[in-house]
């Protein structure tokens, strides 16, 4: 295994540039790839040119990475990075300016980390198929093989900057004490790996530790069934925007979009986009699909997992034939309040799910969500301006 402090000077071999603005193989223009500069965006990026290498072999590909505004300040906390204008462009700005100046031709993102608002000239064309979107634990080496969140001791400190991991933990843990945890992958890892690191553990997607051969670094999958976490929307996903009268484009990237997944998060960002939450709002979902032989998680091929972690294989019953199951939760970033919701429906389009998501969100509204929300937005406000005025104090 690579050294954790070691992952973030590796760098994924970047494509060849090419001499023209064409394919060495074809008269067809090369399709440039915007993507984040991390080493997982990189990663996430040279996997859908691989997908469409291989759809269209036709065609040449070029990785175009770029240094996002939340990439570029890791000492502020997320909460207050995310305030106002920033919310919206925080790991998506600079690449959406590239793009609709036809500097790249499709962009990659995660799916969590985009807005669920789009500028009108741009617009989402794929979402592929969704690895593990569970969070993980990862416990440092200090404590025993085996540990499991319900292990660790009180007043357990656990790294994060989402503030929906928090919250839902301290309404598990309320003994367990938080410090904000910024920076990629390897940043983190070593950082909690470090001699007189405070940290007894830490929580990342267990889909980029996959990705970069680091699963075996987590110590448990947290689930609804698992330490009584909720992942956020989108988790797992990869999308790809495009420009929205990029017809070509689009049609090109259906060879590669996933119909499950597309189904799972519709409903997900549907839900997130009626509540008027972002990504450091403590928003939980869990999307599976339910047949008569029991559920699976939202990917193609569809699978779900055991208590290891493991896949399970799933039955072939059609898509259209199976119920999405939407499990939603809304925590108060302390953790004493809470609203949750379970709905089950079959949806046979992205834009049914959709439907499925606002209905849910409605009944999270009614059984007061709407509160705890209005309450996290009044605190992040109130926060942000304390943190400036200290700023300015000591300046």
């Amino acid at each position: 295994m690579a050294s954790a402090t070691s992952l973030d000077s590796q760098i994924p071999e970047a494509t060849a540039p090419q001499d023209a603005t064409t394919s060495a193989q074809t008269q067809f223009p090369t399709v440039n790839i915007g993507t984040r500069s991390s080493v997982l965006a990189q990663i996430q990026a040279r996997h859908v040119e691989q997908l469409l290498k291989n759809a269209h072999p036709d065609r040449t590909f070029k990785i175009c990475p770029v240094l996002a505004q939340g990439d570029k300040d890791k000492v502020t906390p997320l909460q207050q990075l995310s305030q106002g204008e920033n919310a919206k462009s925080l790991w998506t700005g600079e690449l959406e300016a590239m793009l609709e100046q036809g500097e790249v031709d499709i962009i990659v993102h995660c799916l969590k980390d985009m807005p669920t608002q789009l500028p009108d000239n741009l617009a989402l064309a794929a979402i592929l198929e969704r690895e593990d979107p569970r969070d993980a634990l990862i416990v440092s080496p200090k404590f025993p093989e085996g540990t499991m969140l319900a292990d660790l001791p009180a007043g357990s400190v656990i790294g994060t900057s989402s503030v929906r991991r928090a919250a839902q933990l301290r309404r598990m843990y309320p003994s367990f004490e938080f410090i904000d945890l910024r920076g990629n992958v390897g940043t983190r890892l070593a950082k909690l790996d470090a001699e007189g690191s405070p940290y007894s553990a830490i929580i990342l997607a267990a889909a980029g530790l996959k990705r970069m051969g680091l699963d075996n670094r987590i110590r448990q999958y947290l689930s609804s069934e698992s330490g009584g976490m909720l992942h956020a929307v989108g988790q797992g996903a990869l999308a790809i925007e495009i420009r929205a009268d990029d017809y070509a484009m689009s049609d090109m990237l259906q060879s590669i979009r996933c119909e499950k997944t597309t189904r799972a998060c519709c409903a997900e960002r549907a839900l997130l986009r009626a509540l008027e939450g972002g990504c450091s709002v403590p928003i939980g979902v869990e999307t599976t699909f339910r047949s008569q032989k029991g559920l699976s998680v939202g990917l193609q091929p569809a699978a779900e997992y055991d208590k290891d972690g493991k896949a399970v294989e799933e039955d072939t019953v059609p898509l259209d034939d199976q119920e999405l199951v939407l499990k939603t939760l809304v925590v108060s970033v302390d953790g004493k309040d809470s609203v949750e919701y379970e709905a089950a429906r079959k949806v046979r389009s992205g834009a049914e799910a959709e439907v499925l998501g606002r209905d849910v969100a409605k009944i999270l509204i009614e059984r007061g969500a709407d509160n705890i929300l209005q309450q996290i937005s009044a605190e992040k406000q109130w926060a942000a301006k304390k943190q400036l005025e200290e700023m300015d104090t000591t300046a």
